[in-house]
């Protein structure tokens, strides 16, 4: 599947008490997006529970290019890099217009859903991912 693009607006909820959006909220917004892409590659929570697994996120690594602030209508993209055994790794970014404020990789690890170890991705998920449907 190509990249995901989810359009978000900035709410009062969004900033710190310098009105600019808190660098945490990036990361929030990334969770949408990546929940996204998966409910339009058919893999909804519902979906992915049904396989008795989850995703839990391993590891990030965001830059913070421009801040973003009160009101703005942001593009929040999401889009499959790697796909291996047990993970995902995306590529995320937030736009305003176009400019980047903020970038980053996002791995994700698939799971039991009982005992929270690791476990390989259903294969029906892996090969559509792998083909990028």
């Amino acid at each position: 599947m190509r990249e995901y693009s989810l359009p978000l607006r900035v709410y009062i909820e969004d900033t710190d008490a310098g009105g600019i959006v808190y660098y945490v909220n990036y990361l929030k917004f990334m969770e949408r997006a990546r929940t996204e892409w998966m409910r339009a590659a058919g893999y909804g929570k519902t979906a992915i529970f049904s396989h008795d697994s989850m995703f839990v996120v391993t590891e990030t690594a965001v830059k913070y290019l421009k801040p973003a602030t009160l009101d703005d209508e942001l593009v929040v993209t999401a889009a499959v890099s790697s796909v291996r055994g047990v993970g995902i790794t995306f590529e995320q970014s937030v736009r305003r217009g176009s400019d980047i404020l903020c970038q980053g990789t996002v791995q994700v690890a698939c799971v039991d859903r009982q005992s929270l170890k690791p476990r390989r991705i259903p294969a029906d998920m892996r090969a559509q991912l792998q083909n990028g449907e």
